[in-house]
């Protein structure tokens, strides 16, 4: 008789992590490190990833020495003392990462990680990025992104991260939803009682999207003003 594998499974996550500030105006990153544990992704995009020393470490090598990761940075704002924006924690052989400026002139800097891994011998092309808070910076910068896809072949495809779309049919929303196909809105955001799906995650093919969900526990409800959004994927 054949035996009958079960194939391997990529966890996936989302989470703007409010520099480790939670709802009770705490900065406090094990609270932060103990919920990316509760999730068990493979690979996480962060945001709001602010420079601190913590335990003798940078903020962003601490989460992932507490995890288990390794950690991809992608600040956006460098200061004298200290440097802030986007990061991604993996577990996946790295092949390639590059940082894509989204900036818009007269607003905060944004930008978007690109990288991919090697996820069981399949080439995993992870986009993660923190969107403007201005409808036309947010419309721009989904067009680049999607260019950007569009150049990089990977077996599979993923964009997450916070993307800022207040309103269900705004066009960087339709547009996303067009190129990758439509995913449930979630609300992630206030994490205490979540309203707005500002966190979203599109893969492609979809077909490879086991589940998509909001992770609710009590400690993520604390940790941060963002609850994480989590896809698991099969190979």
């Amino acid at each position: 008789m054949t035996e009958i594998t079960t194939p391997k499974t990529v966890t996936l996550a989302t989470y703007n992590i409010h520099a480790c500030i939670g709802s009770d105006g705490k900065f406090d990153p094990a609270r932060i490190a103990a919920v990316i544990n509760e999730i068990d992704a493979d690979i996480i995009a962060l945001q709001e990833v602010e420079h601190h020393s913590v335990e003798e470490q940078d903020l962003l090598e601490y989460l992932a020495y507490q995890t288990g990761h390794e950690a991809l940075a992608g600040p956006t704002l460098f200061r004298e003392s200290r440097h802030y924006g986007n990061a991604l924690l993996s577990r996946l052989p790295l092949k390639s990462f590059k940082q894509i400026d989204l900036s818009v002139a007269g607003f905060e800097p944004r930008a978007a990680i690109e990288a991919t891994f090697d996820a069981a011998g399949y080439e995993l092309q992870v986009i993660a990025t923190h969107l403007g808070l201005k409808s036309a910076e947010r419309r721009w910068q989904v067009k680049k992104l999607l260019e950007l896809k569009s150049l990089q072949e990977a077996d599979i495809s993923c964009l997450l991260g916070d993307v800022n779309e207040w309103l269900l049919w705004g066009r960087p929303l339709r547009w996303l939803h067009r190129h990758f196909t439509a995913q449930p809105h979630l609300a992630t955001f206030p994490a205490r009682w979540p309203l707005f799906a500002l966190d979203r995650i599109w893969i492609a093919p979809k077909r490879c999207q086991i589940d998509l969900f909001v992770h609710k526990s009590s400690l993520a409800r604390q940790a941060s003003d963002h609850l994480p959004l989590v896809s698991r994927i099969q190979l």
